[in-house]
């Protein structure tokens, strides 16, 4: 599901998201109002989140917030970002996800 991210380090605020960090981890997730498999990404996002303690799910509009979507180069919806309790980006996925993948890619942003 998710590459790690390596390079230049993309960090992103509360600000920035509009809405708080998770205290472990957050789930950002860019969708448009048109995008059916964000629909299907929301619903696995939010019942990881549900189930692992200190991980937030966070959706961002991709139309009303273009100046971050150019700015993470986020290319297609859904494109999901795994952030660390920084708010560093660790992983990052375009497509629908399977919740096991999004398990998995939590590993590393809650360091297990």
């Amino acid at each position: 599901m998710a590459r790690e991210v390596r390079g230049d380090v993309e960090r992103l605020t509360s600000g920035d998201i509009h809405a708080e960090l998770g205290e472990r981890a957050t789930l950002v997730q860019f969708s448009t109002s048109f995008c059916q498999p964000c629909r299907a990404t929301r619903r696995i996002l939010a019942e990881v989140a549900g189930m692992v303690p200190g991980v937030a799910h966070v959706e961002i509009d991709a139309e009303s917030r273009l100046d971050l979507v150019r700015s993470l180069n986020i290319l297609r919806t859904p494109t999901v970002l795994v952030l660390d309790a920084s708010g560093r980006v660790v992983r990052r996925a375009s497509g629908q996800p399977r919740k096991a993948d999004v398990i998995a890619a939590l590993g590393p942003a809650v360091g297990e």
